[in-house]
Order: structure tokens, then C-alpha cells, then sequence
């Protein structure tokens, strides 16, 4: 079944650092925009930011392989060799992680590279690449 681009759209406490992040950190494409939001092409989704002065500040956690995960969350599933260029980047540019890259689930069903950051706005992202992409939804 061919994956339907999925349209997320997050509050951002400022909206040119926050643009900034995702084209030139991230590398998405800039979109459509106003002085209020902007569009990107997050690998092929509609990612939109929006000002807001209601920025989720929560500071929930699960706990997933030994790390607390921030709840919530989103980002995407890479090519390997995609993954570790924006963990790179991500270091180079001195962002701090919430979760340093690493392998998660070592030698089991679904092992695969993670890394959990914040946006300048705070929200949470991971990035993440599979060691066998037909593992996705493997239980």
C-alpha cells in the first residue's frame, strides 16, 4: 500500500529561529507561508508551523529501552545513511539531545538507530532509521 503524505501542524513560540531550524538544520523545503506559518516538505509530509502563545511545554516521559522517551513526539523513519548525516548535523549545529543517537533494541526483532532532539519552540522530535525496514511494524 503506497504511504499517504501525512499533514501535522505544531505551535512554534517563534517563527523565523523555528524556520530557520527546519530548512536549514533539517533541510526541509520551505512551502507556503505568512506571518503566522509556514509550510514544509518534511520528507515528502506537509509539516506546518504556527505562532502561537500556547506552546506545549509538557515534560511527559515513557520509558522505552532503558531511556525516557519525551511523550509527545513525532519525526521520521530514514535510510540509514540519511540518519547518521542529520545526527551529524545535528551535533555540528550544538544542538542538545534529549536521547544521543544510538541503537535501540540491539539484536531484536525492530532494532533500529534513534535520536531525540527539540525544535527551538520545544517540540519534541526523533529520527530514526531501521537496520531492516521490514521490521517497521514487526512485533
Amino acid at each position: 500500500m503506497p504511504i499517504s503524505p501525512f499533514h501535522l501542524a505544531i505551535p512554534v513560540k517563534e517563527i523565523n529561529e523555528t524556520r530557520t531550524f527546519y530548512r536549514e538544520i533539517i533541510g526541509c523545503e520551505e512551502g507556503r507561508s505568512s506571518d503566522h506559518w509556514v509550510d514544509f516538505n518534511f520528507y515528502g509530509h506537509q509539516l506546518v508551523i504556527h505562532i502561537s502563545d500556547n506552546v506545549n511545554k509538557a515534560d511527559a516521559t515513557n520509558a522505552v529501552d532503558g531511556h525516557d522517551v519525551p511523550v509527545p513526539h513525532f519525526g521520521i523513519v530514514l535510510p540509514y545513511s540519511e540518519w547518521e548525516s542529520l545526527a551529524e548535523r545535528i551535533s555540528k549545529a550544538g544542538i542538545k539531545f534529549i536521547i544521543e543517537p544510538y541503537i535501540r533494541f540491539k539484536g531484536e526483532t525492530g532494532e533500529q538507530a534513534t535520536m531525540f532532539f527539540r525544535d527551538p519552540s520545544g517540540n519534541n522530535l526523533e529520527f530514526k532509521a531501521f537496520k531492516n525496514m521490514d521490521q517497521l511494524f514487526a512485533k
